[in-house]
Parts: structure tokens; sequence; C-alpha cells
């Protein structure tokens, strides 16, 4: 069934691909089935919490070429819910039917150092960054970063894995053996009073839409809890939207971005400085289902399908917590709370730093 730009928008019935099986995939799912859209999801783990909810699904490896091709065949449009799609894996289905967000995305945001380049690029602020391939950067690191500094991986890791804090070139030299001996970056510490995200939604037609910035609580390097709206000053809320449409217009971009922001205050007032981007709904875009009018989940998939992109109005001043471990455990108690909307993933195993769910609580005010 393979489509093209042609048949756009796409009518319900349509099947939308999805690679990657996890939660974030699942929330896509029961979007895309609100609006009469079917999902199929590709992914190698037989347990994913998205194959219980989907319209259908493979389990397949990411280089099994010929079940990506076959996968392909069945879908009119296809997305993904993490960058890590492999690069083959993403030229595959491209060369076969439409894949949103495109190819571009997803190669800058793989790579950290690509993606620093292309953020200071196009004027926008990001922490001093300096590129470790050899012992012999070890001083242009030093010099472009200072120290105390962050070495990470240029690829993968995520909720604090891939990366080591340094405070001296001992601990350098350390870490670069620690994480693998190159195709390393070393980013300055940056001085920030909190940290935030935007979340940008930009549909086929370049309909750009922004929900309110959301301020983020990080507990061991994981995402504990999202605000909306986040506590800076009214300038800062529209110097940030500005930036995330800024940056999805530059990419092109299909669906919806996340955009994770340092706030840094000073004399002069506050400034913003992005840490990383997201080429996919992102976990401090959760909020949006019960506190927008739309949600990530649906925009998403209304942007790949050629749907007009909805409201991103935010209905009421929304806390949204993750539930890491065993924090699910105490699903009866959130349920009875009438501020409280549970979300649970279905997963089969609770594991100490795994995310098991959330829930909203929207707010009468925001604090």
């Amino acid at each position: 069934m393979a489509s093209d730009r042609s048949r756009f928008p796409l009518p319900p019935g349509s099947v939308i691909g999805m690679l990657g099986g996890g939660q974030l995939g699942r929330m896509m799912a029961l979007a895309a089935a609100r609006l009469g859209l079917r999902l199929h999801v590709y992914c190698p783990d037989p347990l994913s919490p998205a194959f219980e909810v989907a319209h259908a699904h493979t389990v397949a490896d990411y280089d099994d070429e010929a079940a990506l091709a076959a996968f392909a065949a069945t879908c009119d449009v296809v997305s993904y819910e993490f960058e890590n799609v492999p690069a083959r894996a993403a030229e595959i289905i491209a060369e076969r039917c439409p894949l949103y967000p495109d190819a571009r995305a997803l190669a800058i945001s793989q790579d950290r150092i690509a993606e620093k380049c292309f953020i200071s690029g196009i004027g926008i602020e990001v922490a001093p960054f300096q590129a470790i391939d050899t012992p012999a950067d070890f001083e242009a690191a030093v010099a472009q970063c200072g120290l105390p500094a962050i070495i990470k991986t240029r690829r993968f890791g995520y909720d604090g894995k891939g990366q080591r804090k340094v405070a001296d070139r001992a601990e350098l030299a350390a870490a670069f053996t620690a994480l693998g001996g190159g195709d390393l970056i070393a980013e300055g510490l940056v001085d920030f009073a909190l940290e935030m995200s935007v979340i940008v939604v930009r549909g086929a037609d370049g309909t750009v839409r922004v929900y309110a910035p959301g301020e983020n609580i990080h507990v061991n390097h994981i995402l504990k809890e999202t605000r909306v709206p986040a506590r800076v000053s009214a300038a800062t809320l529209a110097a940030a939207a500005a930036l995330g449409r800024q940056l999805a217009e530059a990419l092109a971009y299909v669906g919806v971005l996340g955009v994770e922001l340092f706030v840094v205050r000073g004399t002069a007032g506050e400034r913003l400085i992005v840490n990383e981007i997201a080429p996919r709904v992102h976990n401090s875009g959760h909020w949006t289902e019960d506190g927008a009018v739309t949600s990530q989940f649906e925009n998403h998939v209304r942007a790949i399908a050629g749907w007009p992109i909805g409201s991103v109005d935010t209905l009421a001043p929304t806390v949204m917590e993750n539930l890491i471990g065993a924090d699910a455990d105490a699903w009866a108690t959130i349920v009875a709370d009438p501020e409280a909307r549970l979300h649970l993933y279905g997963k089969t195993e609770s594991r100490p730093g795994r995310k098991m769910g959330h829930v909203n609580r929207l707010r009468r005010s925001p604090g």
C-alpha cells in the first residue's frame, strides 16, 4: 500500500507505520485509532507495549531489510518513536513510502556534533562543545569547554547514559577510555537556573504551532516532572516558542519536535541555551494528553498524515509526573485523586529507572 504525497491528506482507514514499539508508539496508536487511522508497529521486542493497542505489528530486527521492505509495503506513511533508527533502515523505508520526520532531521539528531553545528549555524545558542576523537583533542576540548565539563558519546545515550562529568584532565582521560576511546563530544557546563522544553508541531503544509513551554525537573538524570507553564518570565516563554518555531522551519520539519533548553539567569535577565532536540514526541510533552486541546500524539499523527494541525491551547496549568519503577504500584491511590489522570504503559516488568507510566494533574493555579 505504498503511498505518495498525492494522496495527502490520508483518509481514515489509512495505515501509519511506526518504527519502535515503546510507550510513545503506544500513545500514538491510541491517538491514531481515535481518528480512524491504523498503526502498524515495527519493533524487535515481542513484548513491545505498543503491540497490544496497535492495528498490526511486525517483530523483526532493524537490519532485516526484507522485513523492513514488507512493512513499508503495508503503510501509507511511516514515522518513528525514537531517534536511533539505523540510517539504512530509514533509507529502505523512505525508498518505498513517505518518512516523517525525514532522514535529514533524523541524521542531525543522531549525532551530537551535527546537532550542535546545525543549531548554532542558524544563530541559536548552545553550550560550548568540541569533538574528541583521540587523546590529541583533549587540550582543544579543555580550551573550548573549560573544566569541569561533560563528556558524552556522539551517538546514542539517554536518561544520563553515555556521559560522564569530568573535573580535571585525569578524569577526562578516564572518561575517554570508559566511553569507548573516541567519537565523543565535550560540552561546557551551563550554570542554569532551570531546565525547560518546548514542544513544536509542524504540518506538511508548513503550519507551525507551539505548545506552552514546560519546566522540567530531573532526578538521577531521568525526567521526573514537567510543570506547565514554566516558572519564567513572559518574555522567556515567548522566546522559547519562537526558538522552537525557528528550528522546525529550518529543518522543514513534519511532525512533533521536542526542544530541550537551559534557562540562564543573570543581571541582564533570562536567556535560553538549547541542550538538544528530539525528532519525535517527547516525554516532557505528555502533559498535553490532558492539559491541552490536542495532545502531542494526535498532532504528530495529524501532521504526518497531512491533516490540519489541532489547537495547542492549554486547558489548565498541568503537572506531569513520570512513574518510574515502583512508583506505578501506587496506581490505586493515584486514581482516587480527582485531579489525577493516570496513564500506564502496559509494561510487564517494573525495574528501577524504567518508565512505567505517568500521571497528569490539572491545577487551578500553577502552584
